[in-house]
């Protein structure tokens, strides 16, 4: 996947769009019922949908006018997600809808040399943000749990995410080879010679390693159990 960030917006505006249909077409009574992310209902993960693109909208605007700007307030972040959960499902898809035009705007606005302003956020230029942006709205489909799954991400997206774990992954992950069909070079945590190797589709080693899969068609060799991957985000 690029990385240039005119055209990873337009995988945002793609990927918005989707979930929004998902959303559009959800049971009114739904936003109350349980989300696959514990203690969050859909109501949860919509209105985190919404506030996660305003916060990107302020660092994005803190980039184009040179002035840092502070992704949330000290507690903002949870209170606006629980202020937010039960409101009806108009509400949610309309907020996702116009939180999404923001973002869009304030990334139109910006000129070349705002995007290579570093975010200390993100530990990034500013670049780094319609990567951020698009997984947010990728994973947290996902976590909606009414039927849109890893599979239905594309393969480049599922290829970089897992590419993002594995670059990421600390001293406390257990080491493993990751062996992504169709990827001629593993990927490799830790550092460890006898290291298990685990190999499957590109989208179910990301699933699985950012717990939204549970590496039921992943092999290992030795023969054994898969590693127990360390909580992700």
């Amino acid at each position: 996947m690029t990385m240039d960030p005119l055209v990873l917006l337009t995988e945002v505006d793609r990927a918005t769009e989707a979930l929004l249909r998902t959303a559009a077409d959800l049971d009114p009574a739904t936003v109350a019922a349980p989300s696959l992310l514990p203690g969050w209902t859909v109501g949860h993960v919509l209105t985190h949908v919404a506030r996660n693109a305003d916060m990107y909208t302020r660092l994005l605007t803190g980039a184009r006018t040179g002035v840092a700007a502070e992704a949330y307030a000290p507690g903002q972040r949870d209170s606006e997600i629980d202020a937010g959960a039960g409101r009806p499902l108009r509400e949610h898809v309309e907020d996702i809808r116009e939180s999404h035009e923001r973002f869009a705007d304030a990334a139109a606005a910006m000129p070349a040399e705002a995007w290579t302003f570093r975010l200390e956020f993100i530990k990034l230029p500013a670049a780094g943000v319609p990567w951020a942006r698009l997984r947010e709205v990728e994973v947290h489909h996902v976590d909606l749990g009414r039927g849109y799954t890893p599979a239905d991400w594309s393969d480049a997206f599922a290829l970089r995410l897992l590419r993002e774990i594995v670059t990421g992954a600390g001293p406390d992950a257990p080491p493993m080879v990751l062996r992504p069909y169709g990827i001629d070079h593993p990927l490799t945590i830790g550092a460890d010679d006898h290291a298990p190797v685990v190999g499957g589709p590109t989208k179910s080693l990301a699933a699985w390693l950012s717990g939204r899969g549970d590496g039921g068609d992943l092999t290992v060799s030795p023969d054994g159990e898969l590693p127990t991957p360390v909580r992700w985000k």
